[in-house]
């Protein structure tokens, strides 16, 4: 069995503790929050053997062989540098950090001491995702010449404050645009052009974020964010032979793929969601318990370089948008 730790104990962190049930080979044996009553309210929901009331007495935990960072996007960095300087393997939520050079001080510090370290980007082990490129492969799109990717929704009430404060990462890019960015990346690769606005909340971070990503071949995406309104939260990718429509939550397990093609154009469902059990987290928890399994200090799916050129792409979006951080 793998022993799984958690470090922070919120919302992210709850869905994700009940997905590991669902991994045959993984154990969830240990959480760690900074409040004693977090700790002891998130072990008893998930009957969690040991809980921490410190980051710090969690990574000293003999018998934890791998930690899920679930704290807001300001402190993965240091939280994750914790974890490896205990020799313990990392599975860190996106966005991985704030910016390129926090997550190349985290992966440099994970290959020197030779642990596993992975960005928690569940879309790419989710079956939609992983349809639409098999049907990309197959050449049932062509070439893909444009994208269109929406994500937004308006908080509620009681929506956490970090989304909105900059000490804590907040804002629409790294919280939610990020997955317009990685689909992208995905897809067609690394921009020529990056061109991108943003329209700030009244604490300074992005409460829109608009950008759009040229390329040499003459392909453009077209990436949205918010937090002002409800969008379809939907993606097209389209080619030259014809394109695929992901539906609303795109980036989950409950996407569904829609495929148009022909003179005149015609859909064809491809794909609709199963009755699965769980939120779909157990997908990326499961790749992490095969890599321990055979000594791997890096994931072939979700790799070194995809993350970096993931934080690249994110920093040069928020220079051209005018998004500021204080640890810039």
């Amino acid at each position: 069995m793998v022993r799984w730790g958690i470090l922070g104990c919120g919302r992210i962190a709850g869905k994700f503790a009940s997905d590991l049930k669902l991994v045959s080979n993984a154990e969830l044996i240990a959480c760690g929050a900074r409040s004693k009553q977090s700790a002891d309210e998130f072990a008893a929901a998930y009957s969690i053997k040991h809980k921490h009331y410190s980051y710090e007495d969690l990574v000293k935990d003999d018998e934890v062989d791998v930690i899920y960072v679930a704290t807001p996007h300001s402190h993965h960095h240091q939280n994750t540098l914790l974890c490896i300087e205990h020799g313990k393997a990392v599975l860190c939520e996106k966005a991985f950090a704030i910016n390129y050079k926090q997550a190349k001080e985290m992966i440099d510090a994970a290959c020197s001491k030779k642990v596993f370290l992975m960005e928690a980007v569940w879309t790419k082990f989710l079956k939609p995702f992983n349809r639409v490129k098999q049907m990309i492969d197959e050449g049932m799109l062509g070439d893909i010449k444009s994208m269109q990717l929406n994500f937004g929704f308006k908080p509620p009430a009681n929506a956490p404050q970090r989304i909105f404060d900059p000490e804590l990462g907040g804002g629409t890019l790294l919280d939610i645009g990020i997955y317009n960015v990685f689909t992208t990346l995905f897809f067609l690769g690394k921009p020529d052009i990056i061109i991108a606005s943003m329209t700030p909340a009244s604490t300074g971070i992005d409460a829109q974020c608009a950008a759009t990503f040229n390329y040499k071949n003459g392909a453009i995406a077209q990436l949205f964010s918010t937090f002002l309104s409800d969008t379809s939260t939907e993606a097209d990718i389209c080619g030259t032979e014809g394109r695929v429509h992901l539906s609303h939550r795109y980036y989950t397990p409950a996407a569904s793929i829609e495929y148009f093609n022909g003179k005149p154009e015609t859909k064809q469902l491809i794909y609709t969601p199963e009755n699965e059990e769980g939120f779909g987290y157990q997908y990326e928890a499961s790749h992490v318990c095969e890599c321990l399994e055979q000594g791997l200090t890096e994931s072939n799916v979700m790799t070194h370089a995809d993350t970096l050129l993931l934080m690249e792409t994110m920093d040069e979006v928020r220079k051209k948008a005018g998004i500021k951080y204080s640890v810039d």
